[in-house]
């Protein structure tokens, strides 16, 4: 993500998978348990969260769980070799009895440590996560002001589970439009809603990354005040801004947007940039 993380409203929760699922041929769904989730609060939603992964030779992610508000700066100043490799994710669903986490992962064709850890993940391997403890946080981006007529929501498969979250939540006569891009065909999934909502799928089949922009460009919206919530790779999220503000006339108050990745650019590059104050600036 593109903010500099911090710890309060959140802890952290040492966790265990409990069981994989693979969704398509890009996804894989993980499981995770453990008592400590009595305590995950999550807003539903887009509710995004840290994760801790291993490296492979360890059998736990080390992260200085005992650092309190200090635990970023403690955990940038270990060796990037021992350090736990740290991502953002979206709590796809949790559930109390028993109490898990499910967390869907985009199986990346770069094979970065989270995509490989992902795919070879089994019973039992360790994690740590810092989660929420109030379902009223900062991890939480989509929230419709009042007034809203319809909802816009974007997404490649990185943004699948939050777009998943936030269609699930949306109440029963809401208008939405979403268009959703993943890799292969077999990727499409089952959105449970109870919202209006038309689901338009991209599929690439092997072409660039970059649909989503062309298929809104060429769409007809629907009528009234709406509320759009943008997310996936970080230059065409920016793009996708620009046209709906710029060519659509949407208030830019009511475009949400996050680059869940960068072309060329690791989560640690993002948080490097953040901290430095040299990301680049929003348009």
């Amino acid at each position: 993500m593109s903010t500099t993380p911090t710890s309060a409203p959140f802890r952290f929760f040492d966790l265990r998978v409990v069981r994989t699922e693979r969704l398509g041929p890009s996804m894989v769904r993980i499981t995770f348990g453990g008592d400590p989730l009595a305590e995950f609060a999550g807003g539903g939603r887009d509710q995004r969260f840290k994760l801790f992964l291993p490296h492979p030779h360890q059998d736990a992610p080390v992260v200085p769980t005992d650092a309190g508000e200090e635990w970023f700066a403690r955990w940038r100043t270990m060796d990037p070799a021992v350090r736990a490799v740290m991502r953002s994710y979206t709590a796809r669903e949790q559930r109390r009895d028993p109490c898990e986490l499910d967390v869907d992962f985009a199986l990346h064709g770069d094979g970065g440590p989270a995509s490989r850890w992902a795919a070879r993940a089994a019973a039992g391997d360790r994690v740590v996560v810092l989660g929420p403890v109030t379902p009223d946080n900062g991890g939480v981006d989509f929230r419709p002001p009042p007034g809203t007529d319809w909802i816009l929501l974007t997404g490649d498969e990185t943004a699948l589970p939050a777009v998943a979250g936030i269609l699930a939540s949306l109440p029963a006569g809401t208008r939405a439009r979403a268009w959703i891009e993943v890799p292969h065909a077999a990727d499409v999934q089952d959105l449970p809603t109870d919202a209006d909502a038309e689901i338009t799928w991209l599929v690439r089949d092997g072409a660039p990354s970059g649909l989503i922009l062309d298929a809104v460009r060429a769409a007809a919206l629907p009528a009234g005040t709406p509320y759009a919530w943008i997310a996936g790779e970080a230059g065409g999220v920016r793009a996708l801004r620009r046209h709906l503000v710029g060519e659509r006339g949407l208030d830019r108050r009511a475009v949400v947007f996050t680059g869940y990745w960068r072309r060329g650019a690791t989560e640690e590059d993002l948080i490097a940039e953040a901290v430095a104050g040299t990301a680049p600036a929003d348009d």
